[in-house]
């Protein structure tokens, strides 16, 4: 009897002992593990090949259209708006699956060490009627097939997958608005780039210029050839030119660094851009209402604003459709390999109803909750509409006060210009003449790029009016277009935006003058359409 009570608790010791090691090796593997410095490495070098690999090779001079089309083919931002669509789509498809009924396949192995018995006794006497017997092996092989079907767990599975479905649309809206985003940065980075592609090279001849005179000054200064004070005033002049100059540099060169970035160029790589004309600037929009409804049937903002409201109905469905019955189905065929059972195969079914009834009492909140969120989302919506409005407005307002501020830009280029001509016939007679000289061809330089940013800023106002409308410039796909094809469609369709939606007559435009920015909104709205726009709240 010893005996058999050592074996039957030997394989208790010997599990103990097994658990006890995998609890240790368990905790162990939990010490916190920092990556290694090559692990680190090869991380960096394997990120960089990612963030250039697959980009068609730059061939030759790069135009607006294509330098819109590399930074929506090859942006990150817009890629990583790309993959959460696409994880969207692949979590919607998971909760599709989820209101399929159940269909579980089992089996299984028992083995115990010693019979499983049992003995009869008399219920009115409590005398045992037979003797202790067993009809259950002591090994035995198990399998089923269960299917089970629950009515609850459709029901929330259903309103489930609507929502997943009303995300995947949500973030197709996100990726519109990055969309957008990157062109108006395109937009407003290519033109400054042009500018500086142009002005740099003669910014940097000047400069040259004007520290020489400088050293001339200076050396002019120390053999007392000229009145110091003249002399002083002479190089005052040159350094206020120098330190326009030379912000206006910087200004350049961060240009083309931005540009670079939005079309993910690998660094060092060169190229030049194209040296095209400028594309033609329209009227400011004289139909604003038709711009306004356009705004708010096109908005990705309010489009997303709109779906997730239907995410919000569709959670608090699934919480109603939890309080009520749940009926389950479940049958499927059964095996037992016990040799003494009669019958080794056999198929189990049930229907099971159940109900918490305690759960209604949810209902009266869960309904006035309902009530209380549709309310708010539509508040939210009608707020990001008015927001909508505003920038509207706002934004052609802008547009105007932009093309008149290029309008004055080119106005003075000009009398700059023909000042420089004036200078450069005077600078031969004397020697205070070459000061007005550089100065004069400093202001022309500095006019020159002042007339670029200020048509920099035109393309960019008018930007901001196709994002105020919520205007697509892209095709349906982009990774089935090279960026060829794709500059192309983005002109296209550009193209056809602004004839049919932006087509007004001269004429119309002309008869109505630019408002300023307060007669459409006050600063406190633009404030608070900026802070809703930018956090969708």
């Amino acid at each position: 009897m010893l005996n058999k009570r050592k074996q039957s608790q030997l394989p208790v010791r010997m599990l103990s002992v097994l658990s006890l090691s995998l609890f240790l090796a368990g905790c162990g593997s939990l010490a916190p593990v920092a990556f290694t410095q090559d692990e680190i490495k090869e991380r960096v070098a394997q990120d960089r090949l990612q963030m250039y690999a697959d980009q068609e090779p730059i061939t030759g001079p790069i135009d607006f259209h294509e330098a819109a089309a590399r930074a929506l083919k090859y942006n990150l931002d817009y890629k990583l708006k790309l993959m959460e669509t696409a994880l969207s789509k692949s979590l919607h498809d998971v909760s599709t699956y989820e209101m399929l009924p159940r269909l579980v396949a089992g089996a299984g192995y028992v083995n115990r060490n010693n019979d499983s018995g049992g003995r009869s006794i008399g219920i009115e006497d409590r005398i045992e009627t037979l003797r202790p017997s067993t009809s259950q092996e002591r090994e035995r092989h198990l399998a089923n097939l269960t299917f089970s079907w629950n009515l609850l767990d459709f029901g929330v599975s259903y309103y489930r997958a609507r929502q997943k479905a009303d995300q995947v649309l949500m973030a197709e809206e996100r990726r519109r608005k990055v969309v957008q985003n990157v062109m108006q940065d395109v937009r407003n980075s290519y033109w400054r780039a042009l500018g500086a592609q142009k002005l740099i090279g003669r910014v940097d001849d000047l400069l040259l210029r004007v520290n020489k005179a400088l050293d001339n000054a200076k050396q002019i200064e120390r053999e007392g050839l000229m009145p110091r004070q003249e002399v002083l005033a002479y190089q005052r002049a040159l350094l206020d030119a120098v330190n326009l100059l030379t912000l206006r540099r910087q200004d350049l060169e961060l240009a083309r660094a931005e540009l670079n970035a939005l079309m993910s160029v690998a660094p060092g790589t060169q190229y030049t851009l194209a040296q095209e004309a400028e594309l033609t600037l329209p009227p400011p929009p004289a139909d604003i209402e038709k711009l306004e409804m356009l705004a708010l049937e096109k908005r990705p903002e309010i489009m997303e604003e709109w779906y997730r409201k239907r995410v919000t109905e569709n959670d608090i469905k699934a919480a109603k459709a939890s309080l009520w019955p749940n009926l389950s189905l479940d049958v499927g065929p059964q095996y037992d390999s016990n040799k003494y059972a009669y019958n080794s195969t056999w198929i189990d079914t049930g229907v099971r109803l159940s109900w918490n009834i305690l759960k209604l009492t949810q209902l009266p909140s869960l309904e006035r909750a309902h009530e209380f969120q549709n309310k708010t989302d539509d508040m939210r919506r009608m707020a990001l509409s008015m927001a909508v409005l505003t920038q509207v407005r706002v934004g052609i307002q802008r547009y105007g006060l932009a093309l008149a501020e290029l309008d004055f830009a080119e106005e003075s280029l000009r009398v700059d210009q023909q000042l420089l001509n004036f200078a450069r016939a005077a600078a031969k007679t004397r020697f205070d003449s070459e000061l007005e000289l550089i100065r004069a061809e400093a202001r022309a330089l500095l006019a020159e790029y002042q007339r670029y940013a200020s048509y920099s800023n035109a393309q960019a106002a008018w930007g901001r009016v196709y994002n105020s409308v919520g205007l697509d410039v892209l095709p349906d796909a982009i990774d089935s277009h090279d960026v060829k094809a794709l500059a192309q469609a983005i002109k296209a369709t550009m193209g056809q935006w602004q004839s049919d939606v932006f087509s007004v007559a001269r004429t119309q435009a002309a008869a109505q003058p630019v408002q300023s920015v307060g007669a459409a909104a006050s600063a406190s709205a633009v404030k608070t359409a900026t802070h809703i726009l930018a956090t969708g709240r």
